[in-house]
């Protein structure tokens, strides 16, 4: 399923446009991206929580060379999912 796919589920089941359920899906995510940006997380019970992950500069290797490159810090995010997505998936 892709963001367009989405977005046609969310139409149908609520029985709103395809633009408004756009807007729907659109806000979700940007709520999801402003919580995550202020360091907190993004729960959603049964579902999943999004959170995130400082990982610190570190030294590499380039696998071709073996040339000694420097990796710098990010922030990565997480999810972990909830048990009923998991116990729907299995």
């Amino acid at each position: 399923m892709n963001k367009g796919d989405l977005i046609n589920a969310v139409a149908e089941a609520a029985g709103i446009t395809k633009a408004q359920a756009g807007n729907a899906v659109d806000a979700v995510f940007g709520g999801i991206e402003n919580s995550l940006k202020a360091g907190d997380k993004a729960a959603f019970v049964g579902f999943g929580t999004f959170s995130t992950v400082n990982k610190p500069a570190r030294e590499g290797r380039n696998p071709s060379t073996g040339k000694t490159i420097s990796i710098a810090a990010k922030t990565s995010v997480k999810f972990k999912a909830g048990k009923s997505l998991t116990d729907a998936v299995n």
